[in-house]
């Protein structure tokens, strides 16, 4: 069989939200929708939906809503069997209000003391689960919970490796997770940690202004166009400032096979713009998605119904595309996922519940949104 499995490890959380657009203090007293999300487990789910092949390892306790979240993933196709259970610490969790109009969403982690923040890296069966894997993925959310989980997501890495399994990192900066050495910022600590789990990445999954958080990788908005989460992307010259920025990771880390950026304009919670860009060190070539006859041109989502989990969709697609024939060219790759990523707005929830043919629909060009009948 091909080694083409894609392996999730980090913490899945109960994701606990206002209904519609409600505020936390208008639904308590009172009832509040309950799930069960991650971004490693997002990306690990929006694999299996799209028809792939993916594995989910994290420690959970040892109770019903341990067993709640199992039967989740496994509902998705998923492969659970190396998900750790333990009699230590208890269930992660976050409350999430959706934001609509110029009022942002806003997310209040609940996470100390968790299961997995808990778990050292040896404790996890790395064997059976790193069997048959392309990749193992991690993010920059794990190692901020606490020094347990920052070693077990090193550990991850260093085990991956040794099995000749390629590494993809999204480093999501959460400033207000890194926190558990006191007197060190949260940028300090996070470009300390991250900074050993680094030499071990072969996709970086980021942004401009992310890197510079992170890796220490200057970001000059006045010269390059402001990135992350705003400015007014698709005036700036998209290929020259993020294509640089991109370079300099690469030069900085010359491990790394591909960054990719996510590029997002917020022009309110409700409205915003998405395209992508990956870089090849290989080639030294830059790639830009969507396109309209070989232009940039951004996804305009003016109706956001849960911006949660869009990244992660993203990330999933990706990495489905690139161990899928017609679509493992990095064009088509990055085209596909940014198709993805731009669906994933449009369903409650971090799962992103959409079909193979539907991304391929739109990333062909289809942006009407007609009824399928």
């Amino acid at each position: 069989m091909s080694s083409n499995v894609v392996v999730g490890f980090g913490e899945i959380m109960t994701r606990l939200s206002s209904p519609g657009f409600s505020r936390l203090r208008q639904c308590l007293p009172g009832t509040l929708d309950a799930s069960f999300a991650g971004a490693e487990s997002n990306i690990a789910s929006a694999v299996a939906v799209l028809g792939g092949r993916s594995r989910y390892v994290t420690a959970l306790p040892r109770n019903v809503l341990g067993d709640a979240c199992v039967g989740f993933l496994g509902g998705f196709g998923v492969q659970t069997q190396h998900i750790l259970r333990s009699d230590t610490g208890r269930m992660a969790q976050y409350f999430i209000e959706t934001g609509a109009g110029q009022r942002p969403g806003r997310v209040l982690y609940d996470r100390e003391h968790s299961t997995f923040s808990l778990t050292p890296g040896a404790a996890y069966d790395w064997e059976g689960a790193l069997n048959d894997a392309a990749w193992l993925v991690i993010t920059g959310i794990s190692p901020a919970l606490s020094p347990m989980a920052a070693e077990a997501t090193l550990y991850a890495a260093r085990q991956a490796k040794e099995r000749g399994v390629r590494v993809c990192c999204d480093l999501n900066f959460r400033a207000s997770l890194w926190n558990w050495e006191p007197g060190t910022p949260p940028r300090q600590l996070a470009r300390r940690v991250m900074g050993s789990i680094m030499p071990h990445v072969d996709l970086l999954l980021t942004n401009p202004e992310q890197a510079e958080d992170v890796l220490g990788i200057p970001w000059n908005p006045e010269t390059l166009g402001k990135g992350g989460d705003s400015g007014r992307i698709s005036e700036i010259p998209i290929t020259d400032s993020y294509g640089q920025a991109a370079r300099r990771i690469g030069q900085a880390h010359p491990h790394i096979q591909q960054v990719v950026f996510t590029m997002r304009e917020s022009l309110s919670a409700s409205h915003n713009n998405l395209g992508a860009l990956l870089y090849d060190l290989a080639s030294d070539r830059v790639y830009l998605a969507p396109l309209i006859d070989g232009h940039y041109a951004p996804y305009q989502m003016q109706q956001i119904v849960d911006r949660l989990g869009a990244g992660d969709a993203f990330a999933g697609a990706l990495l489905y595309a690139m161990h899928t024939p017609s679509l493992d060219n990095p064009q088509s790759a990055l085209s596909f996922a940014v198709a993805a990523g731009c669906l994933a707005h449009t369903i409650p929830g971090d799962i992103n519940l959409v079909t193979r043919s539907e991304v391929e629909a739109l990333s062909a060009g289809d942006r009407s949104g007609r009824v399928m009948r």
